[in-house]
């Protein structure tokens, strides 16, 4: 597939979702996006004549039908439940995930796409040292890893009885705006643009951090080049102490305030290495990250405004 023109989205409203759309709209792509009713943050949504929202949660695709016999060329799942704190180790909470991407899936088959793209996450791997690759061995350590890792191996083998291609996505660590409030770099600068002195861990971790704009661009070129059956590990390849990470957001919003470095311990299952080996992606479709993490930084605060957050 080299030419898309509609394609179906779920997720649509975090920093990935909202960055796949706003790329579409850049490539003159059609998005049909499936959102919760209820969802406190539709508002993300970016506006345009190319995209059309649907209600549709995650209980409600396997009954969602498609009536008008419209076709689209791409279905990109990122819809999680049980995504932060305690419900990432609900074995129930997450099991129910698997069966959603399944029905996505299916959903995915009536709607007539020939591919269907899932997210995964570095949480299949557990903890490990070196660059991720889609070879690295897998020990996902919670409910919310064995649910991906899972996730990925049905849904491609359901796909293909299905006759559709299928790529997985490997997830790192992906910033930007629309960014949960909860993730690391929201609560540094919430807690920068309030005037607070962050509490963090001593930093020592290295890691991975990629620009939501970069992986908007990284699954558009999978779904437009990427192999079928393959698994992509998404970062941006440059892997630096998360210390030099929380000083850089501290030099774009708040240089005058410190950081309280080993004021929050390590947890027990602490992951001190996340690197993704970008090869494999890069030779089938072309694709590199361009954002430079305090620029990606810079931009989040710029849809933030000077308001406190």
């Amino acid at each position: 597939m080299t030419d898309m023109k509609r394609i179906i989205l779920t997720g649509a409203t975090g920093a990935i979702g909202t960055a796949i759309i706003n790329e579409c709209i850049r490539q003159n792509i059609e998005v049909l996006v499936l959102c919760r009713a209820d969802s406190a943050r539709k508002d993300n949504i970016p506006c345009s004549p190319l995209v059309m929202v649907r209600d549709c949660s995650l209980q409600e695709m396997a009954g969602l039908q498609n009536l008008d016999e419209e076709q689209y060329d791409a279905f990109i799942h990122l819809a999680w439940d049980g995504t932060v704190g305690a419900a990432r180790n609900d074995m129930y909470t997450q099991n129910r995930n698997v069966r959603y991407a399944l029905d996505a899936v299916e959903l995915a088959d009536r709607f007539g796409c020939g591919l269907f793209i899932g997210a995964g996450s570095q949480a299949e791997y557990g903890r490990t040292e070196g660059l991720l690759t889609a070879e690295t061995p897998v020990f996902p350590e919670m409910g919310y890893g064995i649910a991906k890792l899972c996730a990925g191996h049905m849904t491609r083998e359901r796909a293909h009885q299905l006759g559709m291609r299928h790529i997985w996505m490997r997830i790192l660590s992906v910033y930007g705006p629309n960014d949960g409030e909860k993730s690391m770099i929201s609560c540094v600068i919430r807690d920068l643009q309030n005037g607070v002195s962050p509490k963090c861990t001593l930093g020592e971790q290295k890691w991975d951090y990629l620009y939501s704009g970069d992986a908007a661009r990284a699954f558009l070129a999978a779904a437009a080049k990427g192999k079928d059956g393959k698994t992509y590990v998404l970062g941006s390849g440059d892997v630096r102490p998360l210390h030099d990470y929380i000083e850089d957001i501290k030099n774009v919003v708040a240089p005058q305030i410190a950081v309280s470095y080993g004021a929050i311990p390590y947890a027990e299952t602490q992951v001190m290495f996340l690197g993704a080996d970008i090869s494999e992606i890069h030779a089938d479709t072309g694709w590199l990250p361009t954002c430079e993490f305090k620029k990606g930084i810079a931009r989040i605060v710029e849809t933030i405004g000077d308001k406190k957050v």
